[in-house]
């Protein structure tokens, strides 16, 4: 197998969420939101159990972290590889991408756009591209990869 065998012409930095998934996600969480206060204005949590509490506690914590990191969630593409960054960092190095390949969601490009999905030894590791030049980027390595695909058989 050949080292490195994709370059990007420039590194490539973007977010790794559409504003249209952003504006999605943004009008979830206030849903819920608000869908949380009207449950904790009709029932009387404070007189639950310990366990109750602290599951809706990080409940509520697990929704804000994640709706920050969606908002916040950023991808870059150089001459090492691919990371994105979220509350743990997936990067994967062009050593170790075996195959690469655009997935799409049918009907609902326009809040989910094609995922690049990488191929490193036995795992998958999958990417989002919110930007219009993460996309473009995302085709040149599928569209790389799968020559070196055809011209291997």
């Amino acid at each position: 197998m050949e080292l490195n065998f994709y370059k990007p012409a420039k590194t490539v930095t973007g977010p790794a969420y559409s504003v249209y998934f952003k504006i999605v996600a943004t009008v979830f969480s206030i849903g819920l939101g608000v869908y949380a206060i009207d449950i904790a204005l009709r029932f009387p949590l404070l007189e639950y159990g310990f366990s109750v509490k602290a599951l809706l506690f990080f409940a509520a914590l697990m929704l804000i972290v994640s709706y920050y990191w969606f908002l916040r969630s950023t991808v870059t593409i150089d001459e090492k590889g691919i990371t994105q960054t979220w509350l743990y960092n997936r990067q994967v190095e062009w050593r170790d991408v075996r195959s690469a390949k655009m997935l799409g969601v049918p009907y609902a490009g326009w809040i989910f756009p094609p995922r690049l999905v990488v191929r490193t030894g036995n795992s998958f590791t999958t990417f989002n591209g919110g930007s219009r030049e993460l996309l473009i980027e995302f085709a040149h390595i599928s569209l790389a990869f799968q020559m070196k695909k055809q011209a291997g058989d």
